[in-house]
């Protein structure tokens, strides 16, 4: 499979259909998810809806984009193509996968299911047409579930900035809520550049790990302190603060370097 630029051109034309599926779904649930969230009493959630919903259709959407470069890359023998073709697939994991959560608290269908698998699918065929090794791509899956629970984290502290009283966590929440949304965006520098085996991959893993850790602990901590219960923005530190261990251990590096050989 590696090198195999015909399945790379048959995947990206699925990624560009499935920019288009994402626009479809995501305007569909849009409103009777907004709607449902009030008549369940949060209006808080509804608002986060509204945000959110908007800003991932916005980055599926420009994923399947790149998606036509990356057919353009496969149809043109370009070896630059997989990596690119990853990247896409990883925006559309994401806008596919969030907006899962709040129409399923409701009762609801949750339609775009459809675009994470399939974007999942289509991750894995960049990387295995870019013939990255095992434990590369074991390393990279761990990294995207770091993304993926960063970004739901600064999602978290949209919501939590509306319904906290106490002074200080309001201002928490609004002070630190970007970095996860950096955060999750380092991460996936992180992974682009891990697959393509980067020289600068672990200063940027420390980074996204470093990152994903000042935003979500506040936000989990936080949690775990008003609720009194296991918090769910808690995972997406602790994972980067194991990842952020295992950057730096010197195998680790020497994985990395073995990859940029290839």
């Amino acid at each position: 499979m590696k090198g195999n630029f015909k399945l790379g051109t048959a995947l990206a034309t699925i990624g560009i259909l499935t920019g288009l599926l994402l626009l479809y779904l995501l305007a569909s649930i849009y409103m009777p998810t907004v709607e449902g969230k009030i008549l369940e009493g949060r209006p808080d959630e509804a608002i986060t809806v509204r945000i959110v919903f908007a800003l991932l259709g916005w980055v599926g959407m420009s994923a399947g984009a790149l998606w036509v470069v990356v057919l353009y890359g496969f149809q043109n023998n370009k070896e630059w193509a997989w990596g690119w073709g990853s990247v896409a697939a990883m925006a559309q994991i994401l806008a596919g996968f969030f907006p899962m959560i709040p129409p399923a608290s409701i009762g609801m269908p949750t339609p775009t299911v459809w675009v994470f698998l399939i974007a999942f699918a289509l991750w894995f065929g960049m990387l295995f047409i870019g013939g990255v090794q095992k434990k590369i791509l074991a390393l990279a899956f761990f990294s995207g579930l770091a993304y993926v629970l960063t970004f739901i984290d600064g999602v978290g502290a949209i919501s939590r900035y509306q319904t906290v009283e106490q002074s200080f966590a309001i201002g928490m929440y609004g002070v630190g809520q970007m970095v996860n949304w950096w955060g999750a965006a380092a991460w996936v520098v992180f992974i682009f550049a891990l697959i393509k085996g980067k020289s600068w991959t672990i200063p940027v893993g420390i980074f996204a790990a470093s990152m994903s850790m000042f935003g979500g602990y506040p936000v989990g901590i936080t949690d775990v302190i008003r609720l009194r219960r296991f918090s769910m923005f808690l995972p997406a530190p602790v994972i980067s603060t194991v990842m952020l261990v295992v950057l730096l251990l010197p195998a680790t590096k020497k994985l990395i370097e073995n990859q940029g050989q290839n």
